[in-house]
């Protein structure tokens, strides 16, 4: 009964995770057949080259998605983890798949700009929705696991060096401004990715060190019905054993944390951090994640 359970629950799961890189496989096709590649936007990765191999030579950005990434699969079969290489052969299968079937839609707009920062805003939700689904458009992040571990570079720092190569080519053989365009296109994206990955509600964690923890962790409770965390400490020059209180709030709580402590320790030392993301009691559940 127990197996059957997890087996269940695996198989709920994984469909999950299915549906969401298919919705936004979907969105990130619409928004290079609407809007960036009609407008002549390049992209970064290897989606980026297979736009530039449509510009130069015609061929279909669905197939050249998919033959680009095809030996950085095979390559990629015994160095990187299972589950990210079936993951990544999943979304750029359905990326492929999408983007064949979403050509014949119509351009919603001629003007770069527009199409620049209202592409980058569609392409950052359907790739925030792939990795929220735990999925990839593999290309590049292969690429770069691959690289990471035979150079001192990290992930991110290859994945940086790459965009900025096809940036400068589509410089060198389209025009600057072109490649300007691809720039802002790539900042909104990223940037909406973040967004979706760790929404718009972003938290503080408050960690006071005080004389007088437990007053101020009984009104934070009292007043605004946070949870709260006390912990010892010590001085590294004085040796003098202090306690810590740590909690998490939201935004518009932050006055009135401010207005405790001062009330109950005006020598209190204190520091506020934003937090992009908390999940558990009083914020986000672990649904969907």
């Amino acid at each position: 009964m127990l197996w059957k359970r997890v087996r269940e629950n695996f198989t709920l799961r994984l469909l999950k995770h299915l549906i969401g890189i298919i919705i936004g496989a979907t969105i990130v096709s619409v928004s290079l057949n609407t809007l960036i590649i009609p407008n002549h936007i390049a992209d970064g990765g290897l989606t980026g080259i297979a736009i530039i191999l449509h510009y130069l030579f015609d061929w279909p950005v669905s197939w050249a998605v998919f033959l680009l990434n095809l030996p950085l699969f095979i390559l990629g079969l015994r160095m990187v983890g299972r589950n990210f290489l079936i993951f990544s052969i999943v979304g750029v299968a359905v990326l492929s798949s999408t983007l064949f079937m979403t050509t014949q839609l119509p351009v919603l707009t001629d003007d770069v700009l527009l199409a620049a920062m209202f592409g980058g805003v569609l392409t950052g939700i359907g790739m925030g929705i792939i990795f929220r689904s735990r999925g990839s458009l593999g290309g590049t992040d292969i690429l770069a696991v691959l690289f990471a571990r035979t150079t001192p570079f990290s992930v991110g720092q290859i994945i940086l060096a790459i965009d900025a190569v096809i940036f400068i080519g589509v410089a060198i053989l389209f025009s600057p401004e072109m490649a300007m365009y691809a720039m802002i296109y790539m900042f909104i994206a990223t940037r909406v990715v973040d967004l979706v990955q760790e929404g718009l509600s972003h938290s503080k964690s408050v960690l006071v060190v005080t004389s007088n923890p437990q007053k101020i962790a009984d009104e934070i409770m009292a007043k605004l019905g946070r949870g709260v965390t006390l912990f010892l400490a010590s001085g590294a020059f004085s040796g003098q054993a202090k306690q810590v209180v740590y909690c998490v709030i939201n935004r518009t709580e932050l006055s009135q944390i401010k207005e405790i402590v001062r009330e109950q320790d005006p020598q209190a030392f204190m520091t506020i951090t934003e937090v992009p993301e908390v999940v558990g009691e009083g914020f986000s559940s672990w649904r969907g994640h």
